[in-house]
């Protein structure tokens, strides 16, 4: 679960070669996102067998729906390519695979993170016409995630949005503001223990707190044209809520190292009023022996300036590749995926959130997984990372100039400006 969330899209060394290749087209395919080429007009009604790649099956959840795919489909049968648990890596195998036109990689599950880079090379097969989905039963930011320039490029698979937990045994009501939750620290300083954390060490998960924390304020990291606008009051006030509560203590300073494991462990050990965190830990919580806080704890949207915060959002993508042989059936397996059947499973078996609104008025299922609600809050008022072919230089210069505001070493507005400064040359010439 935890490694499949948002770790590193690309390995920091490969930045510079993923930027550049993103913009000078190199390494196969159809560039510029038009989904227009040979490629993507090929194979259309191929049927057959298909091999589906994903990262780490770390909850028995992949296997088992396709061992029920297989036994209904013996003429079309999936089988299942397991990477490895770490996001980069996973990443630069299905660059790789791409670049080279391989069609061993029929249907492939990307990061949200990635569905715009990968769409941009023209690497995935475009979901319309009569490769077309039925996306009006699904929640509306996954599918937003799913689409690069208004052309769905993937089937959401499953999503994700940041959960505040809490002290419910000392907090009896969750803050609802930003500001409320920072008033409430000093019950934290009473008990002898942090008020908050996120996740601060530099790394993916440090864009994701620094873009919820802009957002949050009423800012944002792009602009509906996809340009840097960071130079703003909002985006100012918004790094200045994190900078502030690490430089008084609110944050504690170990949270500097942070990552999600990291921070699960300090609440789960009782060390933490208030944290941010996704669903995944919440079995590890409730489930684990060592756990201190599995009945004193509760889950609230994360709080913003005057309400529910903006998570950054989370989760993957059914993706079909262009260089795939047998394009109607991996369509019909992307389907399969989607069905009300295997949304419940996937949440009962790993927590991942389902991108159908059916499964959250599930009544069965909310008794199992009580945070449902509060997860379809999160993502209905998530906001995605940045979306843009040239992600990987975009969290580099965000990852670098937060945690070099949280640590003091720059003011707030110098690093929103050299992060402003860096994004804008990530996508000069391109």
């Amino acid at each position: 679960m935890k490694t499949r969330r948002f770790l590193l899209p690309a390995a920091t060394a490969g930045i510079l070669a993923l930027t550049l290749s993103a913009c000078g087209g190199g390494g196969g395919g159809t560039t510029g996102g038009g989904g227009g080429g040979s490629d993507a007009e090929a194979n259309l009604d191929g049927r057959g067998p298909i091999t589906y790649v994903q990262g780490k099956d770390n909850n028995n959840v992949v296997r088992p729906f396709i061992e029920k795919w297989n036994a209904a489909h013996p003429d079309e049968k999936v089988t299942f390519k397991e990477q490895t648990d770490k996001a980069d890596q996973q990443h630069d195998d299905l660059v790789q695979h791409f670049q080279a036109k391989q069609s061993d990689y029929d249907v492939v599950s990307v990061d949200v993170i990635w569905t715009a880079e990968f769409a941009a090379k023209g690497w995935l097969q475009p979901l319309k016409d009569k490769m077309a989905i039925d996306t009006s039963k699904m929640l509306k930011a996954p599918v937003e995630a799913s689409t690069y320039k208004g052309t769905l490029y993937a089937g959401p698979k499953d999503s994700d949005g940041g959960i505040l937990y809490y002290r419910k045994d000392l907090v009896p009501t969750p803050p609802k503001t930003w500001d409320e939750m920072m008033s409430m620290c000093s019950i934290a300083k009473a008990n002898n223990i942090g008020c908050y954390s996120g996740q601060y060490k530099q790394y993916e998960g440090l864009t994701v707190n620094a873009s919820e924390a802009i957002n949050s304020a009423g800012g944002s990291v792009l602009d509906d044209q996809g340009k840097p606008s960071l130079n703003t009051p909002e985006a100012k006030a918004g790094l200045e809520n994190l900078v502030k509560a690490y430089a008084d203590g609110n944050i504690p300073q170990e949270a500097i190292t942070y990552q999600e494991e990291e921070s699960r462990r300090a609440f789960q050990s009782g060390n933490l009023l208030f944290h941010r965190n996704w669903p995944y830990i919440y079995s590890l919580i409730t489930t684990e022996g060592s756990s201190a806080v599995k009945d004193k704890f509760a889950m609230a949207p994360l709080p913003g300036k005057d309400g529910p915060g903006a998570s950054s959002l989370g989760g993957h993508n059914a993706a079909i590749s262009v260089y795939s042989k047998n394009k109607a059936t991996a369509l019909d397996f992307i389907k399969y995926i989607e069905t009300e059947e295997n949304q419940k499973f996937f949440a009962n078996q790993a927590s991942l959130a389902p991108i159908l609104t059916s499964v959250y008025e599930d009544k069965e299922l909310v008794a199992k997984l009580p945070y449902l609600s509060v997860l379809q809050t999160s993502i209905q008022n998530a906001v995605p990372r940045p979306v843009t072919p040239f992600y990987p230089a975009v969290t580099k210069a965000i990852q670098e100039n937060a945690y070099a505001a949280l640590k003091g070493e720059k003011p707030v507005e110098t690093a929103l400006s050299d992060m402003q400064k860096s994004i804008e040359s990530s996508s000069a010439g391109s």
